[in-house]
């Protein structure tokens, strides 16, 4: 998962510096490869790569709930204690 997730990056970021390259050329093809390109990155990298770190976690330690303010203020007052 790791090295599609990677090629779909450069492969974007290819697309990209080539349409800027071609843009002064052929000015509609060149926004097509900028367009496709950062579509992409944002419509298929970057989702792939938030499901691929976010895969086991529990998104309930994420979480700003009143169980997780108590464990935050907790941990504050054992850190100043220390000091």
């Amino acid at each position: 998962m790791k090295y599609i997730i990677t090629a779909i990056v450069l492969a974007s970021f290819a697309a990209i510096i080539y349409g800027f390259n071609i843009k002064n050329d052929d000015s509609n093809l060149g926004h097509k490869f900028i367009g496709f390109g950062t579509m992409g990155l944002f419509l298929v990298a970057m989702p792939l790569f938030l499901y691929k770190e976010s895969k086991g976690k529990k998104m309930k330690d994420y979480m700003l709930n009143e169980e997780n303010i108590m464990k935050m203020r907790n941990k504050e007052r054992k850190n100043t204690d220390n000091q």
